[in-house]
């Protein structure tokens, strides 16, 4: 199969159903900062320690792994759209219950909830926008990295302003708008063809016997830990205002968004993948141990949070879509694998972070973090000559043409 990208429309040139998936995949993607400037105040009112409060991160995030084992088992039975829209019923009905919930307990298991929810859409939606998105397999990872990108952005933002009025805001803007993604869904979605095969539950597993799937999930596990214990634990240190912190993660999102669409492309085509990995994951190590080493500065921690955008927005581009060319299997399969690993690291992450800066100091979850993504580089090191198989010379992605069956990609060279 001969890959070029001599025929390369753009990225935003979509049919509706596209655009209604990426939607939904805006909202999905604000619920992961959603609450991230409302942390400090529910430890206030609800009367709950910083560990607590944190396991609305974790919750969400260690159900997301686990349901993304099921992904793909529900999919090639009731297909991709109805997949879709079990996953935003499930987050439109838990996001209500969260937020009409009076307790940290109640709004915790709520988001477990919310979890599989958002399981079943995360999964699919990557597969289902790679399928029918025009521009081919670039062009879809940047449609879904720029959905990903202003869904950050807006989250805390949005999370700030509805939070300023009741912590219960954020809460219900998620139900309204994943509201308005469901029926969306359900109206430009076509239904797609059934499956011609059912995928048994223990595929995602066997599906990480492949060593370049591994490799980049194992990674994807140690840097999210890094990303997760900035996102979810940096709240605390701050000491802002709910405002103010949604403004600072507004402002880490913006560039979290610019440059995952617009940086990352280019520093892939001049240095390719791996090598612009390497570096990004050292800077990032870097970014937090200047937040380790000043937890105690507002305006360090302001400027570090903010400046991490830069590599978030790189990595997310370049992992997501150095995963689907480096996995031999179906990509809802690679998918869910990739996703089970990944998210396990960013639910321990928050949790352990508030424990470790109860028992120890506010300063270790930070350099636990930076050690963490280092470590990442290692274990990223280890799939270099796959990495470089699944390019073209000169760093230059495989253009895979549209129509291509959700199967493996051979690579012809």
């Amino acid at each position: 199969m001969s890959m070029n990208r001599s025929q390369e429309s753009s990225p935003f040139h979509q049919p509706k159903a596209v655009w209604a998936v990426a939607f939904a995949c805006v909202v999905s993607f604000m619920g992961i900062g959603l609450v991230d400037p409302i942390l400090p105040a529910l430890a206030s009112e609800l009367h709950a320690t910083p560990s607590s409060v944190e396991l609305l991160f974790t919750s969400y995030l260690i159900v997301t792994a686990v349901a993304m084992l099921i992904t793909g088992w529900v999919s090639s039975r009731i297909g991709p759209k109805y997949t879709l829209v079990a996953g935003l019923f499930l987050i439109v009905t838990f996001s209500a219950f969260a937020g009409a919930s009076n307790s940290i307990g109640g709004i915790v298991g709520f988001r477990a909830g919310w979890g599989v929810g958002n399981a079943l859409f995360i999964a699919t939606s990557l597969a289902v926008i790679v399928a029918s998105a025009s521009g081919g397999f670039s062009g879809a990872i940047i449609l879904y990295e720029t959905a990903l990108g202003v869904g950050i952005g807006l989250g805390p933002l949005v999370g700030g302003e509805l939070g300023g009025i009741s912590w219960r805001g954020p809460f219900f803007g998620v139900t309204v708008l994943m509201s308005i993604s469901l029926l969306a869904t359900l109206l430009l979605v076509e239904k797609s063809p059934k499956p011609t095969r059912r995928t048994s539950l223990a595929e995602p597993i066997k599906a990480l016997k492949h060593r370049g799937l591994l490799i980049m999930s194992i990674t994807a596990l140690c840097y999210n830990w890094g990303f997760f214990t900035l996102l979810a634990y940096t709240p605390f240190p701050m000491h802002l205002s709910i405002h103010q912190l949604g403004y600072t993660f507004t402002g880490w999102g913006v560039l979290v968004a610019i440059f995952a669409i617009f940086v990352a492309p280019r520093l892939q085509e001049l240095f390719g993948t791996a090598k612009t990995l390497y570096v990004n994951l050292a800077l990032l190590s870097a970014d937090l141990v200047a937040i380790a080493v000043f937890t105690s500065s507002k305006t360090v921690l302001i400027i570090a949070v903010i400046l991490s955008g830069v590599f978030v927005g790189i990595n997310n581009t370049l992992t997501t879509q150095a995963v689907m060319l480096v996995s031999p299997v179906e990509r809802s399969l690679a998918s869910a694998a990739y996703g089970f690993v990944r998210f396990i690291g960013g639910g321990l992450a928050p949790f352990v972070a508030a424990k470790l800066a109860s028992n120890y100091n506010v300063h270790v979850p930070f350099y636990l973090g930076a050690v963490s993504v280092a470590a990442g580089i290692l274990v990223l090191s280890k799939g270099h000559s796959l990495l470089e198989a699944a390019e073209l010379p000169h760093g230059k992605s495989i253009e895979i043409p549209p129509g291509t069956p959700d199967t493996q990609v051979v690579l012809d060279r």
